[in-house]
């Protein structure tokens, strides 16, 4: 009830705010039509580019096992949750009109033949990000084949194109529509990408143009208006995306990693060797740079820089209340949904957890104008960001603890339901000899997903942001924006290291051996 009060008031707010709820006058008017024109084309591309890509490179992966490949794939893995203005440094340092192919061309007088700036940039960075992730998810229904399937492709003596055709195709044809679904929303819905690299009223997005009419035009009419508009848009490609998506076919047989190649000649390699060449320098050399560019002469000025002081504990501060916040309203979600999927009560398990993913529909910034436009005829607004800010990321961070932990708190209630009742465990008791030792593990991923994402959030801060309250994000966008790009490199190194050393050391801090849930064993000792 509180996350759908605080969801559906600052929505309130928008339509209140709003001149009209007419929504085609957005597409009379010829900027927002080209706004939206633009991010539904950006994110088409993007698609395109990150699937289509995606694609070669999970069938590579699928069949090749090689030195690195683990950490290769943990370093895919981290483009998720990588603050996305770390990201964006890499490609600067790299691609950028100052980078290091710039550098290079400029020791044989040649120009950069392209500049990072606009379309190029925002599918440069779309495909970096996006890239990796639909590699990963492409990768994970390959893996799902049976062995048995690929003992018979060799025993048959198909083709490297007859296996693909009859065996891999069918997999990755259930996944591809969840897959560019998931892939087209982040990028329509993405804001620091377009703010950092959009290059001007040419390259801007909904969202932009939502931030702009707020904080710079200060309209607020224009800005409810442009929410509620990307509302509905998000609302219709959610529940295309959630008709079109269609659940992996339930295996039979061993899915062992050892594979049965066929007709497996030096053409094969070289084309999946090409392709894992390929996604390596695609994401390795922006993250290596940003190491390499933060360990400058300005490192010692950033540390006595007070600035960045402020922005680092309020990083740390948003980053952990929020992650609090978004763990515990998750497992208080999933503790009513379970009951009532035991219940058989299916439905409305749903639409509880449907409240913990509403975030997905009503994008970051959309709630963040709701909320300035609700508060800022009551309080002064910016006196409030770091409360608004927190909500803001707790929100954002709940769809991830949802999905993380709603398997594993369902089957350990199936598993412990009946003994905690005979036993009378209840409450604290029953949580932490009960609860605890089985979710140990996925309520550290959980908490560890929801700090990254808020660490790294600009979409908040942005809008709340500035004076005395700042976040490093909102904090490297500004020196970005000055072009003070070495100081910029040391806080982007920072931010790296702390967002992927915190991701490690929650981890490690709660590392436990496999739950074995479904033996007797565990029974017993609890008895």
């Amino acid at each position: 009830m509180f996350i759908a009060t605080f969801v559906f008031s600052a929505l309130a707010a928008l339509f209140y705010a709003a001149p009209s709820l007419n929504l085609l006058q957005v597409w009379h008017d010829p900027y927002y039509r080209h706004v939206t024109e633009f991010s539904f084309y950006q994110s088409f591309l993007s698609t395109l580019l990150s699937v289509g890509l995606a694609l070669p490179v999970a069938h590579a992966l699928s069949k090749r096992t090689f030195k690195g490949k683990a950490l290769l794939l943990k370093l895919f893995s981290s483009t998720l949750v990588l603050p996305v203005l770390v990201g964006v440094f890499g490609l600067l340092a790299i691609y950028g009109n100052s980078g290091l192919i710039a550098d290079g061309l400029a020791a044989f007088d040649r120009a950069l033949p392209f500049s990072i700036y606009g379309l190029n940039g925002i599918l440069l960075a779309h495909v970096f990000f996006n890239l990796p992730y639909a590699a990963r998810l492409l990768l994970q229904a390959l893996d799902t084949i049976p062995q048995e399937q690929h003992k018979l492709c060799a025993h048959l003596g198909m083709s490297q194109w007859q296996k693909f055709k009859w065996v891999e195709w069918p997999r990755l044809r259930q996944q591809l529509p969840h897959v560019s679904g998931l892939v087209f929303m982040l990028c329509f819905t993405s804001f620091a990408t377009v703010m950092a690299l959009g290059g001007g009223p040419k390259s801007t997005t909904i969202e932009l143009a939502i931030y702009q009419a707020i904080k710079f035009d200060f309209d607020p009419q224009a800005g409810a208006l442009l929410a509620i508009w990307q509302m509905v848009l998000c609302g219709v490609l959610a529940l295309s995306i959630q008709r079109l998506a269609k659940p992996l076919a339930v295996t039979v047989g061993s899915t062992a990693q050892q594979h049965y190649l066929v007709n497996d000649g030096r053409l094969s390699r070289t084309w999946d060797a090409c392709w894992i060449g390929f996604a390596a320098l695609l994401v390795l050399p922006p993250l290596a740079m940003v190491v390499l560019s933060g360990l400058n002469s300005h490192v010692i000025d950033v540390l006595q820089d007070a600035r960045f002081w402020q922005a680092l504990i309020a990083s740390l501060q948003v980053a952990i209340v929020a992650s609090v916040f978004a763990l515990a309203a998750g497992i208080a979600i999933l503790t009513t949904s379970r009951r009532l999927r035991l219940n058989q009560k299916n439905h409305q398990a749903d639409q509880i957890e449907l409240i913990g993913t509403i975030i997905l529909v009503t994008p970051g910034l959309v709630i963040s104008t709701g909320l300035f436009l609700l508060l800022r005829n009551i309080a002064d607004v910016f006196s409030l960001a770091f409360f608004i800010v927190v909500a803001v990321n707790a929100l954002m961070g709940l769809p991830y603890v949802v999905k993380t932990l709603s398997q594993p708190m369902l089957q350990i209630e199936q598993h412990y339901q009946y003994l905690t009742t005979s036993l009378g465990l209840r409450g604290w008791q029953r949580f932490k000899v009960v609860e605890w030792r089985g979710l140990k593990k996925p309520m550290a991923h959980a908490f560890a997903l929801s700090f990254m994402l808020a660490m790294g959030d600009l979409s908040a801060v942005a809008l709340f942001g500035g004076g005395d309250f700042s976040t490093l994000p909102l904090y490297l966008f500004q020196l970005l924006g000055s072009y003070q790009m070495d100081a910029a490199a040391v806080v982007s190194l920072t931010l790296l290291l702390l967002s992927l050393g915190c991701f490690s050391v929650i981890e490690k801090l709660f590392k436990v051996n496999q739950t074995t849930i479904e033996t007797g064993k565990d029974k017993g000792d609890l008895c």
